[in-house]
């Protein structure tokens, strides 16, 4: 396809890890297309992670609050804007059809079941398999357009005054030393590595190395910091303010989840817990772009296998232990 591409729409309206890992693809869409006008539509949850990024133009969500009305409202918009040219990759019924309603000429995506026939160019979908990154897969789609590579670096958007305020919170912050956060949490139960091997590890990361272990996430992640001994920073914080407290921390260590995908594009260390290695759910898939990076992996025979409706077959939740993850962590320290 050679067009020279004015009004550009990317979809990616998934969760923050996914949008994170997408970062690449789109700044090497504007630099391949500079001139054109860059739109992201993402979801309400994930808005300030790209919102002020140089390179991108403009954001927009659905009202999901409104269900249909909302929907539609959108759709009229991207009408409206008269895109020339939608890059899905987030591939969901509504996402495909709501391209097809708004007239836009060029849809690029990955072919499957979700509506896929409303794509004007589709890729054979092969995300499932698991076999490269995620950010090669998104280049699987860019290629259509011209775009063959992009540079593997994560940054996500950063406000001075979110940077300001950051700085005084981790100073009125109790004790001294180095900050270590803890993130416990995933979305999907099959992710999580057990809490008491977290409280243990945090133990012995403040006795014996003399950090000050916080414990972050969502207000879901409360129940479970009641359990790990630090302080309990759940649930305080906006997805733009706990990057920027984030970056203020020596090191992250967390399971496989979105937090681990933030801490490389704010550039600190992570040490990232993967329990399940299934195609398509492996560190191939979705390790942290980073060289600060360090994956701790279930050993070979004890990954958690999962049916098709995340049920677990078989694996262990305690194959990497606590020294394990102490003695990357103090590699950082």
């Amino acid at each position: 396809m050679n067009k020279n591409f004015r009004n550009i729409l990317v979809v990616r309206t998934d969760r923050m890890g996914d949008l994170i890992l997408t970062i690449p693809a789109i700044r090497a869409i504007k630099s391949k297309y500079p001139c054109a006008r860059l739109t992201v539509w993402v979801s309400e949850t994930t808005r300030d992670l790209i919102d002020g990024l140089p390179f991108i133009d403009e954001v927009i969500v659905q009202d999901v609050h409104r269900g249909w009305i909302g929907y539609m409202l959108l759709v009229f918009t991207l009408f409206r804007a008269r895109f020339d040219l939608a890059i899905v990759f987030h591939t969901k019924q509504k996402t495909n059809l709501a391209c097809f309603l708004a007239g836009i000429p060029v849809r690029l995506g990955y072919l499957n079941k979700k509506y896929g026939f409303f794509l004007t160019h589709p890729v054979k979908d092969e995300r499932h398999l698991g076999k490269k990154h995620e950010l090669d897969y998104c280049l699987d789609l860019l290629r259509m357009i011209g775009v063959e590579k992009a540079e593997p670096r994560l940054e996500v958007a950063v406000n001075a005054a979110v940077d300001a305020w950051a700085e005084a919170f981790v100073a009125q912050l109790p004790g001294k030393g180095p900050l270590v956060a803890l993130h416990p949490d995933a979305s999907c139960v099959t992710r999580h590595w057990p809490i008491e091997s977290f409280a243990l590890l945090s133990r012995r990361l403040s006795q014996e190395r003399g950090v000050r272990v916080v414990i972050v996430g969502g207000s879901s992640t409360g129940t479970f910091a009641a359990r790990i001994p630090g302080i309990d920073l759940t649930g305080k914080f906006t997805l733009a303010q706990f990057g920027a407290v984030l970056k203020r921390c020596a090191l992250l260590i967390s399971n496989d989840s979105g937090p681990v995908h933030i801490a490389a594009a704010v550039g600190i260390p992570v040490i990232s817990l993967f329990l399940r290695c299934q195609p398509g759910l492996n560190p191939e898939r979705w390790r942290p772009l980073s060289d600060k990076a360090v994956l701790l992996v279930n050993k070979p025979g004890e990954e958690i296998v999962i049916d098709s409706e995340s049920r677990v077959l078989s694996g262990r939740f305690d194959s990497i232990t606590p020294d394990e993850v102490f003695s990357a962590a103090v590699k950082f320290l």
